[in-house]
């Protein structure tokens, strides 16, 4: 259910492995997009669910961590005992364990998957972080592996594991891309009149900062240019970041450096454009297809 981005490639990918899946997405443009791609897709909740294996209903939730409750509150009366939903999204791990909580209290399993990768990880395959009881992900081990890259996936332990591994990864990729930004930004301000193009390039052979993520930036200067001059440098944040400060505040762990991270993102829609904030969204949209406005 949820046919995004990386939902439709998840599908696609799943199918291409033998599995046969039938889909669904609230809205009528996610489901056109979804039959235009050639997926089964259903027209109703309802109409998804009695297409699935009456013995076991294993159910994958790839939807925004704001409308999962109400995903449960729709969906739960369709499932039966022995029925297993994947929450595939990014959600906070507190609203994880209160969610598994009223699942499994109507007797459906319930398994948190954090995936990484944007929507090309999810056509090729993504890296997988998988949190609930193990005999529950050993009876979805084939359907994780087959959407995960090769080795890319863990069952990591109990339920809200993999959505905490999952908030821990992208508060690192905050501070990852914040740093990165910043240095591309010292090196335009200088007096030297690089080529940030190249400069990205060489950075991304054989250096110890080589990384997908300064592969994307390169990717970003390549087809944007080195000012970047059609990028909005506001920075949007869609919760991990933030989850992820508040997490450490509560555990009583310092961690500056995701925390300003953060900051810069919260405080670009108030201060505007900079070169920091383009750097940021050229990587965004490389990896994960965000709007560069």
């Amino acid at each position: 259910m949820g046919l995004g981005k990386m939902g439709i490639n998840m599908v696609k990918r799943l199918m291409a492995a033998g599995h046969k899946v039938v889909a669904f997405n609230r809205g009528e443009e996610g489901r056109e997009r979804g039959m235009g791609a050639g997926l089964d897709v259903r027209d109703s909740l309802a109409e998804m669910i009695a297409g699935l294996s009456p013995k076991r209903k294993i159910v994958w939730l790839m939807v925004s961590h704001t409308g999962v409750d109400e995903t449960l509150k729709n969906i739960l009366p369709l499932l039966k005992t022995g029925d297993i939903l994947i929450d595939g999204g990014n959600s906070f791990y507190e609203d994880t364990l209160r969610r598994a909580k009223l699942v499994e209290s109507k007797g459906v399993r319930y398994v948190d998957a954090g995936v990484s990768g944007g929507p090309g990880g999810a056509a090729s395959g993504a890296c997988i972080m998988v949190g609930g009881d193990k005999k529950i992900f050993n009876i979805i081990k084939p359907i994780i592996k087959d959407a995960a890259a090769p080795q890319a996936f863990q069952h990591l332990g109990s339920v809200g594991a993999g959505h905490f591994a999952k908030m821990i990864h992208n508060g690192i990729e905050y501070g990852m891309m914040q740093a990165i930004a910043e240095g591309f930004s010292i090196l335009r301000k200088s007096s030297f009149e690089f080529d940030m193009k190249r400069l990205a390039e060489l950075y991304n052979n054989r250096s110890v900062i080589e990384s997908r993520l300064v592969g994307w930036l390169r990717d970003g200067l390549n087809k944007y240019g080195d000012n970047l001059d059609f990028i909005s440098g506001v920075v949007a944040h869609t919760g991990e970041g933030e989850w992820t400060v508040k997490t450490a505040r509560k555990l009583g762990v310092p961690a500056k450096i995701i925390s300003e991270s953060f900051n810069f993102r919260k405080q670009s829609a108030k201060k505007g454009d900079s070169y920091q904030g383009r750097v940021l969204m050229a990587m965004r949209n490389q990896f994960g297809g965000h709007s560069i406005k």
